[in-house]
């Protein structure tokens, strides 16, 4: 896991290239005028899908890890929690793999609260719960960088 501002990126160079690429295409495109569904950038090797929702409570959301893609979360508009822990430490469910959608079931042992330029970096280790409300329900617009491992 990677959690940083964009802002601040010229810490990050040690990242992988494919990753440097999606912050280079944010900061080339207006992604906040994009249109919520899935956007092609190098076929299926790299994409981003855009999303709007309400966030909630824990409760109400689901763990998730992914072992073909990265996902990097780049927060466009809105407070949004997202409770992490590491697959390891959680129950594993079956593996789906058309969807890339590792189930999982445990409990966080920390979050990160994304506010306007925030991104979080999951590898496929990474649990992942997305979409909780961070005091209250709020209607978020995210970036989500999807980079095929090779």
């Amino acid at each position: 896991m990677v959690f940083g501002n964009i802002r601040d990126l010229k810490d990050y160079g040690y990242l992988e290239a494919e990753v440097l690429k999606c912050f280079e295409y944010g900061k080339n495109h207006d992604l906040l005028s994009y249109e919520k569904g899935s956007h092609e950038i190098d076929g299926d090797n790299l994409f981003v899908n855009i999303v709007e929702y309400e966030t909630t409570a824990p409760e109400n959301r689901f763990w998730e890890s992914h072992r073909k893609y990265l996902d990097l979360h780049l927060m466009l508009k809105g407070p949004e929690q997202i409770d992490v822990n590491f697959i390891d430490n959680m129950e594993q469910k079956e593996f789906v793999d058309e969807d890339d959608f590792l189930p999982l079931e445990g409990e966080p042992n920390s979050h990160v609260v994304l506010t306007e330029g925030d991104f979080l970096l999951c590898y496929p280790k990474d649990a992942h719960r997305t979409a909780v409300q961070v005091n209250t329900p709020a209607a978020i617009k995210k970036a989500i960088f999807k980079i095929k491992i090779k």
